[in-house]
Order: structure tokens, then sequence, then C-alpha cells
């Protein structure tokens, strides 16, 4: 990532700014509140050369030395092994400092502050996080307790399947599903519209009228009650023999065939089996017996229905989470991934 030639705040010390050429820093810093001129700054002087001293002897073993005005950042209070200097404990980093500098006898998992666009820290602690970086920058690899938005997991290295594609395919297995009614069902359903039409029919005659007396109603038909069950129960048993076999053997139904979906468990990529196929689909399609109940269980597998759009980052249904599984994207398989036969040696000797 590149980002544009100005004047932004050192991430080394926020109180000041430095120009960037693109590339690295260049001149010396500024106080934060001045105002920048609209260019580099001057180029400064070479440095003089220095002849350099005889090598020192070894000091006794202390704090990190850092470069000029380099402010370090406490870290965690001293560890067991660390020495009993504060802020030298596992995950401890310093704020930042010259390129390429490192400090001698840094602890495990030290990570300077901040840097240049594009740059990463390399074994950074939980929580850690840049101050005062340049516009644009964005890490690379975000460490856990990153404040920004985390990746999207991706269980057994499989991306989560879309909304819109879980959505679609459920619409398809219940077009299946009602199509299947429609052939078994059909009957019952019909016999129970016959013991409800008298009494709708005057019930709509009163109101063409502007009446809304209920007296004198015809009785609705003492079968009424009884059908409703039985189309229920019908109903329940044709959507369990549709969904749960297809379920524990592939994890996919027709519809999340079409939409190239499946459903697997969390603990590991494999078939889910008649067990967690069921459990998965009682939560969904058992409340369809509870549609007697002025629509109980359309309500209820309504709030089941839109629990993916709430939960994060999985995107479980409640089904989902009951049986412990998650739906992905089944991966498109290419050409080169069968065998071809003709690129095979037919065995006969030439």
């Amino acid at each position: 990532m590149s980002v544009e030639p100005g004047w932004y705040v050192d991430p080394a010390d926020p109180e000041t700014r430095r120009y960037w050429d693109g590339e690295g820093w260049l001149g010396a810093p500024i106080p934060v509140d001045a105002t920048p001129p609209d260019g580099p700054p001057p180029v400064e002087p070479p440095p003089v050369s220095v002849t350099p001293a005889a090598p020192a002897a070894p000091a006794a073993p202390g704090p990190v030395t850092a470069a000029p005005d380099w402010p370090p950042q406490p870290g965690p209070g001293p560890q067991p092994g660390h020495g009993s200097q504060p802020g030298h404990g596992p995950g401890w980093a310093p704020q930042a400092g010259p390129p390429g500098w490192a400090p001698q006898g840094a602890p495990p998992g030290w990570a300077p502050q901040a840097g240049p666009p594009g740059w990463a820290p390399q074994g950074a602690p939980p929580g850690w996080a840049p101050q005062g970086v340049p516009p644009g920058w964005a890490p690379q690899g975000v460490p856990p307790g990153w404040p920004g938005r985390p990746p999207e997991p991706r269980p057994h290295g499989l991306e989560l399947a879309g909304y819109g594609q879980r959505f679609t395919a459920r619409l398809i297995d219940f077009g299946l599903v009602f199509a299947l009614n429609a052939l078994v069902n059909g009957w019952f359903v019909w016999r129970w519209l016959l013991e409800l039409m008298p009494y709708w029919r005057e019930v709509l005659r009163r109101a063409q009228q502007g009446n809304s007396s209920t007296e004198g109603l015809p009785p609705i038909g003492e079968q009424a009650g009884l059908l409703l069950v039985v189309i229920l129960v019908i109903a329940t048993a044709l959507w369990l023999a549709y969904e749960v076999p297809a379920m524990a053997a592939g994890g996919q139904t027709v519809g999340k065939r079409v939409m190239r979906i499946r459903a697997v468990p969390l603990a590991a990529d494999q078939p889910l089996g008649f067990g967690s196929a069921l459990s998965r689909w009682t939560t969904l399609g058992m409340p369809t017996l509870l549609w007697y109940c002025a629509g109980l269980g359309l309500v209820l597998q309504l709030v089941d229905a839109l629990s993916p759009l709430f939960d994060h980052p999985l995107r479980q249904a409640l089904h989902d989470k009951r049986a412990q599984t998650v739906v992905v994207q089944v991966p498109r398989t290419t050409g080169s991934d069968t065998p071809n036969d003709r690129d095979q040696p037919s065995g006969e000797t030439p």
C-alpha cells in the first residue's frame, strides 16, 4: 500500500510531524500543532564522519538503550525469568525506534509500536495496536484484539455461505415440500376447506352488506379441527422425510445443492450423521405442529430463519447452534481436478 507524500504524525513521537516522501521519513520533525510547509523540508547536511573508537568492555545487563528522544511504551509488570525491571514481561513492546533498529536482549514477542505503510510486526502481543501511523496504513495479519473488524472465519478452510444463498436454498426446499404436500395432503386440505366454507361464505356476505353482527352465523364443521391436525402432522412428516436423510448423508438438500452450499459440523469437515441432522431439523421443522396454536409455530420458524442475520462471526441459525453446525460454500472443482484417461499410457508396448 503506497501513501502519498506529505506531512504526517510521527509514529515514534505523536507530538511531532515529519515528512513522508512515499518511501521513508525525510528531514527533522516539527511540533504537531505547527503549520507544516507546503513542500518537503530542506535537505539536511550530511553528518560528519567520526573515527570509530575502540570497543568498550561489555557492560552489565541493564535496560534496553533506545535512540535519542525515543520514548518506550511501558509494558506489563516483571515476569519470572525476565529480570526485575518494570515493563520487561512477555509481550512488552516499545513504541518505535530508528529504521532497522532492534534492542539487545528483547523479551519474546517484542514488536515496535508503529512503522511505515505496509509494515507488520512479527509476533505482536494480544491487543497490540499502532499509534500515529500515516494515513491509509493497514496491518498485515491482524493480531488478536485488533480494534478494527476481524477477518471473516473460514471453518475447515471453506468460506461461509452468504445470507442470500441460504435464503434462496430454503425457498427451493419449501417449494419442493409444498409440491409433495399438494400430492399427499391435497385431499385433506380440500375436506378442511369444505368444513370452513359455510361459515366464511356468510361472513363475507355480511361484510359486503356492512353488517358486522356475528349472530346466526353457521357453525364451523365438527371435523375441521381434526382435519387441521392431520394436515399439519402429514406436512411435518413429509418435511422430515425430505430433509433429514439428505442432510445426514451429505449435508445438502436439493436447494443447498443448487446454491452450492452445505452444512458441516464445527468439529470436523465430515457428514452430519442422522443424529445431528435430526437435531438440526427439529428446531426449525417441529414448530410446524404449532401452527394450530394461532400461528405460534410460524412465528418461531420465522425467528429461526432470521437468526443468522444477527449471529457473528459464524452466521449460525438457531438450528445450527443446537446441532453445532455451520453452513459453508462448496468450492468449485475445475476440469483439471478430474483425471483424464487420455493422458494415461495405454499399457501396450510400442
